[in-house]
């Protein structure tokens, strides 16, 4: 499972297992809130640095995320 390592604003950080990075542009959902993430750029290390696309009131380290497989639809 995925998990949150930093919160910047609409900015988050998140770390994958080893190997499960998802694409660029890929949809992941937070775990237990209503919020997307936009995958932006690969960090390297199994991390990605993601966009929100809600308000990130409330989210913190160690907030499980899921991988959607699939881009942001609307």
């Amino acid at each position: 499972m995925a998990k949150i390592i930093q919160v910047i604003g609409p900015v988050i950080d998140v770390e994958f297992e080893e190997g499960k990075v998802p694409s660029l542009y890929t949809a992941l959902k937070i775990i237990g809130k209503d919020i997307v993430l936009e995958v932006e750029q690969e960090l390297g290390e199994d991390k990605v640095r993601c966009l929100a696309m809600g308000p990130t009131e409330g989210l913190k380290r160690g907030d499980e995320v899921e991988d959607t497989g699939k881009p942001i639809e609307v």
